[in-house]
This record gives C-alpha cells, sequence and structure tokens, in this order.
C-alpha cells in the first residue's frame, strides 16, 4: 500500500497555515531555501497557486508529505518549486502533487507545463519523464554542488496530452 493509499491522506489547497511547514519542508529539501516570507510573496503573485499533501490521524496534527507551487500566465504554466518529505519519497506522493497541479493547470487555462530540475536529480527526471515532461532545454552550471556546477534541465509537458 502507498503512502497516498491510507486513509487520513489529502491534497489540497495550500493556505497561510500551511507556510511554516512548507518553509521547513522546503529547507530539509533544497541548498537554497524559501522561507515563509518569500513562499508568502510568491502565493501573492497573480495565478499563483500551492498544493499540499497531507496525513492526518485522530491523535495528531496534520503532517505535511510534500507540496508544489506553481504559477500559471496566459496558456502556460510553471512549477516553480516541488517538494516531499524524505520519508514519504518514492511513495507516489510527488507523482500526485504533480498531476494535480497538471489538472490545476490546465482548469486555468494552460496548455503546457515547464519546469527546471537539476540534471543529477535521477529520481525527480525519471518522474518528470513518466509524467510526459521532454527536455527542452538546458542551463550549463546553474545550480551550485558545494565546489561544483550542475546544469538545469528546463522540461515542457504537453497538457493537451496529460
Amino acid at each position: 500500500m502507498s503512502g497516498l493509499d491510507k486513509a487520513g491522506i489529502n491534497i489540497h489547497a495550500a493556505n497561510a497555515g500551511s507556510l511554516t511547514q512548507m518553509a521547513a519542508l522546503h529547507a530539509a529539501s533544497f541548498d537554497e531555501a524559501w522561507g515563509e516570507a518569500a513562499l508568502s510573496e510568491i502565493l501573492a503573485m497573480p495565478g499563483a497557486f500551492a498544493l499540499v499533501v497531507t496525513a492526518c490521524d485522530d491523535e495528531q496534527a496534520p503532517q505535511l508529505l510534500g507540496f508544489v507551487l506553481a504559477r500559471v500566465a496566459a496558456d502556460e504554466a510553471e512549477i516553480l518549486s516541488v517538494a516531499v518529505d524524505i520519508s514519504h519519497r518514492a511513495q507516489g506522493v510527488g507523482r500526485k502533487l504533480m498531476e494535480a497541479a497538471a489538472a490545476t493547470a490546465i482548469a486555468s487555462g494552460a496548455v503546457s507545463l515547464f519546469l527546471e530540475v537539476a540534471d543529477d536529480n535521477l529520481s525527480a527526471l525519471a518522474l518528470y519523464e513518466r509524467l510526459g515532461f521532454v527536455t527542452v532545454g538546458l542551463r550549463p552550471a546553474y545550480y551550485a554542488r558545494g565546489a561544483t556546477r550542475v546544469a538545469a534541465r528546463t522540461m515542457r509537458m504537453d497538457l493537451a496530452k496529460a
């Protein structure tokens, strides 16, 4: 049974109360973390939205398993960030978040969805390719990895085929 098959797992729009947990998860997932203020500013932009996956049982407050932050402008959408708690990776959380983000983008009029991903993030690249993203560009030496740099891959999904 995957983590998303369990009772008490929900995907829903983020709200102001989600920002603290989102910022903590972003800090745990990325070298250059976005704090609550940055996330709040992004969400205030026209067309921006965030979806969260939470788990809850009767004895504890909801736990953030992952989130996706995106924006829609005209007929294009862009994933700005996606993060999944390390203890819930490879359980379908990222896939469900990306599918929900694509559905939200379609509902907002987008026909294509873009994202950037580090070329060394093989699990994310595999997920995005399974979802139908294709590489449309490469930014050499974009992300810092200590003393080295890694390329960023720009990927696009045709939402008409999603």
